[in-house]
């Protein structure tokens, strides 16, 4: 295996050090998906390679060659394979773990989406908002068929009516737009290789980022930003005496009563003009996807050669 089989899993510290200055700077419907194809098509590209490095490690195994069906020597793999066989036997640790820690990552999503749906079907009433009577200021869509939100009277109580109409603008693009699914995919990809959790995280960011922008074509931004850090404010120190469903989705994000997360951020984006289109940012994440691809690629053209010449060698040998 030559060098491409590495880049994938270096493209990963590349994409980390990109995420925020693409969720600051480009608009957020297109960060979101940028970074969401980008951590899926990342992850992804290592996984492979990791992989394919673990595989050059099993055709070195003569027992192997002996059971196997289509017989290859071991002795050729090596002599012609620059990978050390510790490198191969790193690889298949670390995919084993990784593949591990996804598929308990995709287990808990998929049971989590479940349970808020079920959730959403409990709700009094059959319209989509729902007020629970709550002196905690909370306010949040939850996912399912149909989809809800729920606001408290706390929260109502500490916003005026017009910004009563932001706030619900805010929380149907959750549900619209289907935000859950974009952070359950990106946590996905992160559970798959740790170093894309900067991609996961911004993702959580722009898809507040695009639903706060989407109230701002209801409504003046500068309220809209207002509305936002009024709401952080009522609900900093009544949000841990409320349990808010694991997949909702809400104005104020995962907001930790100690501290005001990225609504600082958002306010301050939201008092600037609406972002455009940033070319550098779109172009460097999108041509890291593309050198994922085309690295992936070629290791595996790589890996069946190599397959092709211990084959061969066997085949003379015999």
């Amino acid at each position: 295996m030559r060098v491409a089989v590495y880049l994938p899993l270096l493209f990963p510290l590349l994409a980390a050090l990109l995420a925020r200055p693409a969720g600051e700077k480009l608009p957020p419907r297109q960060a979101t998906w940028l970074l969401t194809v980008g951590a899926l098509v990342l992850a992804a590209g290592s996984t492979a390679a990791l992989g394919m490095l673990a595989i050059t490690g099993l055709i070195r195994i003569p027992l192997l060659a002996r059971l196997a069906q289509d017989h290859w020597s071991p002795t050729a793999a090596q002599r012609h394979d620059p990978a050390s066989f510790s490198a191969a036997v790193l690889a298949g640790t670390l995919l084993a773990a990784l593949a591990t820690t996804a598929g308990r990552m995709l287990w808990h999503r998929t049971r989590t989406l479940v349970q808020a749906a079920r959730e959403a079907a409990c709700l009094p009433g059959r319209d989509q908002l729902v007020i629970v009577d709550d002196p905690a200021a909370e306010a949040y869509a939850i996912p399912g068929r149909p989809g809800r939100i729920v606001v408290s009277t706390g929260m109502l109580d500490a916003l005026d009516p017009a910004e009563h109409q932001i706030l619900l603008a805010h929380e149907r693009a959750h549900l619209t737009h289907r935000h859950y699914l974009f952070v359950a995919l990106a946590q996905l990809a992160a559970a798959a290789n740790p170093l894309l959790r900067p991609l996961a995280d911004t993702v959580a960011f722009t898809i507040e980022r695009w639903a706060d922008e989407n109230a701002a074509t209801t409504s003046d931004r500068e309220q809209v930003a207002r509305t936002v850090g009024k709401a952080a404010l009522a609900a900093r120190s009544t949000r841990a005496r409320s349990r808010i469903p694991a997949a909702a989705l809400g104005l104020l994000g995962r907001l930790r009563p100690s501290r005001l997360g990225p609504v600082p951020r958002r306010v301050t984006a939201l008092l600037a003009p609406a972002p455009r289109h940033h070319a550098w940012s779109a172009l460097a994440l999108a041509s890291l996807i593309t050198a994922t691809v085309l690295s992936a690629t070629e290791a595996a053209h790589d890996l069946e050669t190599l397959l092709e010449l211990a084959k061969h060698a066997a085949a003379r040998a015999g």
